[in-house]
């Protein structure tokens, strides 16, 4: 496994034009495209992946649970590769909530972005009121049914509590550290130790500047699922030149 923090933007329905989205990578760009020991990718809209070339690595924010055939307005991880995606986001609770996703459907997408050799970022997480460990338990055993170890350490996990998501209200690091642990312990029983060891695991949720390092050194995360704040140069940048010196 690469031992280099892995920062993933974000950057969901925005921006609303291709010249913003373009002065917006080009602004990162300028100021992390010699960092060497973090690993960033950026996850834009579809309609504008062909705006990142090959300064950083990119991935899809979502894709389909086939590579082709008649399903109208989707698009495939098959796609994706061929646009030069290495990552695809799935499972995030906005896909859940708003798109109705189930678990079944997810570890559908899961399976074929796999076999397209894509790395899932999968999306887990409990709403407010809910217990964190049932909830996360539930989704990686539905998640990731019937993948074979050999190919479990390809997936990223990323605890992303939704009630953190865009609210301001950041997953302390106690927290965000206990919820590692408990995703390690449920990969071991459902593979073993080394298997679940390989498998990297990122903090999203209300992620800024301020309290990014909090969560790799603190939680003892594998790196950060970005969102609000890849939007914004200036903090995306902060947040990686502050990971990149640890």
């Amino acid at each position: 496994m690469n031992n280099k923090p892995l920062i993933i933007a974000n950057w969901k329905c925005n921006p609303t034009t291709s010249k913003e989205a373009e002065h917006l990578f080009v602004a990162i760009k300028k100021e992390i495209r010699n960092i060497k020991d973090a690993e960033v990718v950026i996850c834009p809209p579809f309609v504008y992946l062909d705006l990142i070339k090959d300064d950083f690595t990119k991935g899809g924010q979502n894709c389909y649970c086939e590579n082709r055939g008649a399903y109208t307005g989707e698009i495939s991880p098959l796609m994706l590769k061929n646009l030069a995606c290495q990552y695809v986001i799935i499972g995030h609770s906005e896909r859940r909530k708003y798109f109705q996703e189930t678990d079944e459907i997810i570890n559908r997408k899961v399976k074929t972005a796999l076999k397209t050799r894509l790395r899932p970022v999968l999306c887990v997480g409990e709403r407010v009121g809910d217990e964190m460990g049932l909830v996360v338990r539930e989704q990686i055993e539905k998640d990731l049914a019937g993948i074979a170890a050999a190919r479990v350490r390809e997936v990223i996990v990323a605890y992303e509590p939704v009630w953190a998501i865009g609210t301001g209200l950041p997953c302390s690091s106690d927290e965000a550290m206990r919820a590692a642990l408990f995703i390690r312990k449920t990969l071991t029983k459902l593979y073993d130790r080394p298997i679940a060891e390989k498998v990297k695991i990122l903090y999203g949720g209300s992620v800024t500047s301020q309290n990014a390092v909090d969560y790799i050194k603190g939680a003892m995360m594998n790196g950060l699922l970005v969102g609000q704040a890849s939007l914004n140069a200036t903090e995306f940048v902060k947040i990686v030149l502050k990971i990149n010196e640890l």
